[in-house]
């Protein structure tokens, strides 16, 4: 692929609760995302993959699917929300299915919360992501469902809230890009 080409971007929609939010977060980053000419967007919805409850022997045909799209991608946005000072089980589990698809690929972080913005959710993340040798963005983007820039879960666009969209797209794409070259050039060996 051409350095010059839009970097391909999974936008992980981390949550499959019922009643979730995700969805919703997921949808607005994206559709931000996809004004911007160097990125091509591929939304992953954790809700529409039939992952087992338990990790069997041998790889299910979903779990397959969802390791295939995480090689095919170059750079990922976690989508999730804050449940007890954390992530959700189902975001680690999904992230558990695939393994080298994750290494020297830069990840990047939308967390929300009713009363928090998502910030124990992303630093339980970066040490996760750390561990399979993945990049996280310094820059990420917290949402409060309860603040007053929300409206029905669906975050307005509000000048700090776009700032921090754009920086961490840039980021990401910065790394991105480099490690893209990186990973053609010099294939990396954990």
């Amino acid at each position: 692929m051409a350095s010059g080409s839009p970097l391909r971007v999974a936008v992980i929609i981390g949550s499959t609760r019922v009643g979730r939010m995700c969805d919703t977060v997921g949808g607005w980053f994206a559709e931000r995302a996809r004004r911007r000419d160097d990125l091509a967007i591929e939304l992953l919805d954790l809700a529409g993959y039939d992952f087992p409850g338990c990790y069997p022997q041998e790889a299910t045909p979903s779990m397959c699917e969802f390791a295939v799209a995480i090689g095919r991608a170059e750079a990922f946005v976690v989508v999730t929300p804050e449940y007890n000072r954390s992530f959700p089980a189902s975001l680690k589990q999904a992230i558990d299915f695939a393994y080298d698809e994750w290494q020297a690929k830069p990840v990047g972080f939308v967390a929300y919360g009713s009363g928090s913005t998502g910030f124990y959710a992303v630093e339980h993340l970066r040490t996760v992501f750390g561990a399979l040798h993945a990049v996280t963005m310094p820059d990420w983007v917290g949402i409060d469902l309860l603040g007053a820039d929300v409206d029905e879960g669906r975050p307005r666009d509000a000048d700090d809230r776009l700032r921090a969209v754009a920086a961490l797209l840039d980021q990401l794409t910065w790394w991105g890009r480099v490690l893209r070259d990186g990973r053609r050039e010099h294939p990396y060996v954990s």
